[in-house]
């Protein structure tokens, strides 16, 4: 099963992000609002028990999180939205998860939520919608474990196991 690490945001979030112009484009697949979340770790195939054992040592803070100031790029096929103030609640789950799953990526955290993916070599050129101002934030009192499973229209995710944040 394919696991990661996410915190949600609140609805208030979700509405800014729905607000978006989403316009239909042959090789760009937006993404839905059960699907906005940011990423704190990626396990890959692992099993659930292993991940939340782990995931239950995370020490982390509550904090807040920041949305914006605006849509960008992270390589030529993600659109997405960058979110500060997760940094450490990331490095935490990290440390607590290190021999969890796929070896953690070598490079730092830079917190988002996906908005978008062009399918490679569609010619789909994403800076059009680059700089669209968005701008929110939220408490981040929990984080989740979440089952994805791979469909043709996008990953469909279950949040499998909660821990709050102390």
């Amino acid at each position: 099963m394919r696991l990661f690490v996410a915190a949600w945001p609140p609805d208030e979030v979700m509405r800014s992000l729905a607000a978006l112009d989403r316009p239909e484009i042959p090789g760009l697949r937006w993404t839905t609002p059960d699907q906005w979340h940011v990423t704190l770790r990626f396990f890959g195939d692992c099993g659930v028990e292993k991940a939340t054992a782990a995931l239950s040592t995370v020490d982390a803070a509550p904090t807040t999180a920041v949305l914006g100031p605006a849509t960008g790029r992270l390589g030529p096929e993600l659109l997405q939205v960058p979110v500060a103030g997760l940094d450490d609640v990331a490095g935490n789950v990290v440390a607590a998860t290190r021999h969890v799953g796929l070896a953690p990526p070598d490079r730092p955290f830079r917190g988002h939520l996906t908005v978008a993916r062009a399918r490679p070599r569609r010619g789909v050129d994403l800076r059009s919608f680059c700089g669209v101002a968005l701008a929110g934030e939220w408490a981040v009192e929990e984080i989740t474990l979440v089952a994805s499973r791979l469909h043709p229209q996008g990953a469909r995710y279950e949040v499998v196991h909660r821990h709050p944040l102390a």
